[in-house]
């Protein structure tokens, strides 16, 4: 073995424990990138290899009814490749021995023919059959499944156009157009499932035979998709159509690209930031150290060896810090990674979700390491070899120094002795206390970054269902119904408050602008569905025109003042326009509202509801759900209380866990920093603190001249690491926004105090192991040194 090689595996030895830690920092580094992309890219990978074959559509349309001979005519749509006619309804859903709401939606199958889009997946048992006498055959979709844990055989009822029909299942099925399955982009596996059965069955419960109310169209390569919507409406409104629509609004497809986006920038942003803080560790802790080693780059370049050779060795050392990093970084984003990956599998639903690590990911993570380690080494051994052997042999002349600032503004008296040295100090060396200080803020940081998507959370659940849904069930009518239904809805059984709503289907539009949604019409003063701004404030909804979310109000490009013209997707149709009456800023949709006989007034229609919100006494939600179940004229009905446990068991716990493990690793990182720093503030102090003990000073003293000094630090690093900590949380906040969802930007104080915490405690066991190494210096061996 060379000489070098020996003297590094003995500086290895000897260096054990910051080694390790700065390993650790590599490896969270690498293994918050590691993790977090690799879930996006098996996530977005997935996609779209299941949308390819299942081939999945490019634009969908719903209607009233279209007799089947029209298809004739929509196959010759310019730019269609493919188009399917089917049909489709949502019905109630009852489980013995279940209580809560279910909606299912029916979907038409023709046992005989070929799917030729938006393929359904066999997951278990068979396909459906024609039906006969007896109960309905039903495929049902997988997570509706495994969440009332339904086998083949078992039954359920459904309330078809008035009629309950049995269902027996016969097999579980996947489709790409409910990869995620729920109402109203909230996720509910356990409330709403997909029934495909025999479409002629279906035809004939609603007197549809011989007729279709969707339409689902593949583009052919090359395809406008404007132009096909446009020819698809013109064709599809005589019969009730309304606005066709791209993926860019189908509701699974939405949820799920919203999910990969905010992955995507999760996975590119915070690791990121791991790696630069790992980066900077890197080039601060190892060139510091290194330069510590002076006189040793000395001895050997006056033994004859080469700056080559004495580069060459220590960036060996710093090599084999860093691919231990690596390594461990690597196998633990892998397998973080395949964890996320299964708990995706638990929202979004696909055939095979297969998790892959990309080799680019892992030679991206490499390469910055590996750049940083080189850099710094380089960086800090060039200063040294340059010396002449004599000259680097003797210590560094000593600096023009003079009274420092304080002492210079008749403040001397005001510290101790020991004090003032500290003050001296970090005055003096500046380009040292300020790598430290910027280093343990940026640690902290990243701990804020990491845990703030808690505050965020909690933030998003009591602001919807605390502020907004104030009423506990929801209730959507089949068809929109004169407003004296409310007071039937009064009468129920343990209600104690009704709230009426208008929802109806429009395209807005302002000059090339245009958004497909709906106009909610509430009430004047809503009160159990409340407008509630980000600032908790309450909106009334205005008479005398439109309230838009901001977002949806930026998509149109139009501010208040401005006109809208509103294109009615239903009845007659009506297109009139509206002025914009102000914005609100909603964590959920892109919404308009407005005042519910102000909208029945521009629709030409008497004071009608589509939309129910009661209050309910407590306890007694599920007599109520029961009552609702028996009623043809409710389509569905939500419960607040299921809605808002569904969104914590998926969407809350996946943000959550992934929240959990960046905190971790940037912990680690807090840890890693302040650690090495104090560690190789002894190493470059050491002569200093040994002469001190031989003048007189205690252990106790002398600990606290170096140990004060890291102390300062820490102390001028927290409230930057908070400010830090901030914009970056802010930073991601703004990156993740999309048109459907705004996550909120929400810091608590506990989140703040658990990032000083961390830093403080990372200090103060730094502190103790550095006091250890005080005690224990060998003041003869270390004076020795600088001889």
């Amino acid at each position: 073995m060379k000489t070098l090689d020996r003297k590094l595996l003995r500086d290895l030895r000897l260096m054990w424990s910051q080694a390790l830690t700065i390993a650790l920092v590599v490896a969270s580094g690498v293994g918050g990138f590691i993790t977090s992309f690799s879930a996006y890219d098996s996530l977005s990978w997935s996609r779209d290899v299941y949308y390819a074959e299942s081939r999945f559509a490019d634009v969908f349309s719903s209607l009233k009814s279209a007799p089947w001979a029209l298809q004739g005519q929509l196959e010759t749509i310019n730019g269609a490749a493919h188009v399917q006619a089917g049909l489709a309804q949502v019905v109630p859903i009852a489980i013995p021995g279940v209580s809560d709401p279910i909606a299912g939606q029916l979907i038409g199958l023709d046992p005989g023919a070929t799917q030729q889009l938006n393929v359904v997946s066999l997951r278990k048992g068979r396909m459906v059959a024609a039906h006969g006498s007896g109960a309905m055959e039903a495929l049902v979709s997988e997570a509706f499944a495994e969440a009332h844990q339904l086998k083949m055989g078992d039954e359920v009822t459904a309330l078809i156009n008035g009629k309950r029909e049995r269902l027996r299942l016969v097999g579980i099925g996947l489709s790409p157009e409910f990869i995620f399955a729920g109402l109203g982009g909230s996720p509910d596996q356990r409330g709403f499932g997909i029934f495909w059965i025999d479409r002629q069955a279906l035809a004939t419960a609603y007197n549809m035979e011989g007729a279709f109310n969707q339409v689902t169209v593949r583009l052919s390569p090359g395809a406008s998709e404007g132009a096909v919507i446009d020819q698809l409406d013109r064709l599809l409104g005589p019969y009730g159509g309304i606005s066709a629509h791209g993926r860019d609004q189908q509701l699974s497809d939405v949820i799920l690209n919203s999910e990969i986006k905010q992955q995507r920038m999760m996975g590119t942003v915070l690791p990121s930031i791991f790696l630069a803080v790992a980066a900077f560790l890197l080039n601060v802790v190892l060139g510091r150290q290194i330069a510590s080693q002076r006189e040793q780059v000395a001895a050997l370049k006056a033994l004859g060896y080469s700056n080559r050779a004495i580069g060459l060795h220590y960036l060996k050392f710093v090599l084999l810090i860093v691919v231990l990093g690596l390594v461990v970084g690597v196998a633990l984003g892998a397998a973080l990674g395949q964890g996320f990956v299964g708990l995706y599998a638990k929202t979004f639903r696909f055939p095979t979700l297969h998790y892959r690590l990309a080799p680019a990911l892992m030679l991206i993570a490499a390469g910055v390491a590996l750049a940083a380690a080189v850099l710094a080494t380089l960086s800090a051994i060039r200063a040294t070899v340059l010396l002449a052997p004599a000259e680097a042999m003797r210590p560094p002349s000593p600096g023009a120094y003079r009274p420092m600032l304080l002492e210079r503004w008749g403040m001397k008296d005001w510290f101790s002795p020991p004090l003032r040295m500290i003050l001296r100090t970090m005055e003096r060396h500046r380009l040292r206390t300020l790598p430290t200080t910027l280093g343990v803020a940026m640690a902290m940081a990243t701990v804020i970054t990491g845990a703030f998507m808690r505050d965020a959370v909690a933030v998003l659940m009591d602001t919807q269902f605390r502020q907004v849904l104030r009423g506990d069930v929801s209730i959507n009518l089949r068809e929109a119904t004169a407003a004296r239904v409310l007071q039937s809805a009064a009468q129920l059984p343990y209600v104690t408050a009704v709230e009426g709503a208008r929802n109806v289907s429009v395209r807005l539009v302002n000059a090339n602008h245009h958004h497909r949604g709906a106009i909610q019409g509430k009430p004047e003063v809503p009160d159990l569905f409340r407008i509630v701004n980000l600032d908790r404030r309450a909106l009334d909804a205005p008479r005398h025109g439109l309230l838009l979310t901001d977002r949806l109000a930026a998509k149109l490009r139009v501010k208040p003042g401005d006109m809208v013209r509103v294109e009615v997707q239903e009845g007659r149709r009506e297109i009139v326009n509206l002025p914009v009456t102000g914005t609100v800023h909603e964590l959920l949709g892109m919404n308009a509202y407005m005042e519910r006989r102000a909208l029945n007034a521009v629709l030409h229609e008497g004071d009608m509801v589509n939309q129910i919100m009661v209050a309910v006494e407590r306890g007694h939600e599920p007599e109520l759900l029961n009552r609702l179940k028996e009623l043809p004229q409710v389509g569905v009905a939500i419960s607040k209380q299921v809605m808002a446990r569904n969104i914590t068991d998926v969407t809350a716990r996946n943000i959550l866990v992934f929240s959990l493990v960046l905190t971790v690793f940037a912990t680690v990182i807090a840890v890693g920093v302040v650690y090495n720093n104090a560690r190789i503030a002894l190493a470059e102090r050491a002569w200093e603190l040994a002469s001190l003990r031989v003048l007189g000073f205690t252990r106790t003293e002398v600990s606290a001249i170096l140990l004060g000094e890291l102390g300062i630090e820490i102390a001028l690093a927290l409230p930057l690491g908070m400010g830090l900590g901030y914009l970056l949380a802010l930073g991601i906040v703004t990156l993740i926004r999309s048109d459907e969802f705004s996550f909120p930007f929400a810091i608590q104080p506990a989140t703040y105090a658990f990032a000083v915490v961390c830093v403080v405690v990372a200090g103060v066991i730094s502190a103790l192991i550095v006091r250890r190494r005080i005690d224990q210096l060998d003041l003869v061996g270390v004076l020795k040194t600088r001889e």
